[in-house]
């Protein structure tokens, strides 16, 4: 069975990506979404739930924030050796949301708008603080307030899966996590 497991850190994650695979996702591939209680409970358990999972041909793909952590690569760098831990490493992508999942949101202001129905807000995707979301602090409080309070963490996620630009380029975060479930797809397919 063509499976692609996503190990997610919260709930949220799930939810965009609920709105998000069926529209980028070969309907051949089984998708799995498995979202942890926030990073610690992700990183605690992710070793046994990667060496414990049946199917051989599984692939998956690892997200989470960046949030506080002073260095996006020292999180990956973790992730990775976990997943080389479990002996998946070859199977296995890691992405970080750098610093939260809602700095990919800020980077289509134009999928916000329409989602959540706040008018106005795609004119102001050009303001230099929109043109690299991933730099911001605290996107998620951004993101609240720009909605003027219309964004709700998981609702809001999986309303915005529906309706995000996957060719959207100026959340490296975004583009890196597309790339990736787009390369994991491509190993699937190619198994007999």
């Amino acid at each position: 069975m063509r499976e692609l497991v996503f190990l997610l850190e919260e709930a949220s994650a799930k939810a965009l990506l609920e709105g998000l695979l069926p529209r980028i996702l070969d309907h051949r591939i089984l998708p799995r979404l498995i979202a942890f209680d926030g990073k610690q409970d992700l990183e605690k358990q992710l070793v046994r739930r990667l060496r414990s999972y049946l199917n051989p041909d599984a692939r998956f793909l690892v997200l989470r924030d960046q949030d506080s952590a002073p260095d996006c690569i020292k999180v990956k760098k973790k992730l990775t050796g976990l997943c080389a831990t479990a002996g998946r490493q070859a199977v296995s992508l890691v992405r970080i949301a750098c610093r939260e999942l809602e700095s990919m949101y800020l980077a289509d202001l134009r999928a916000v708008e329409i989602a959540l129905a706040v008018p106005g807000l795609a004119k102001r995707q050009s303001s230099a603080k929109f043109r690299h979301p991933d730099r911001l602090e605290s996107p998620g409080r951004k993101l609240a307030k720009l909605a003027n309070g219309e964004y709700q963490k998981i609702s809001g996620s999986r309303l915005l899966g529906r309706h995000l630009d996957t060719a959207n380029e100026r959340s490296a975060s975004f583009r890196n996590l597309v790339r990736g479930i787009r390369r994991l797809e491509t190993e699937l397919l190619e198994i007999p």
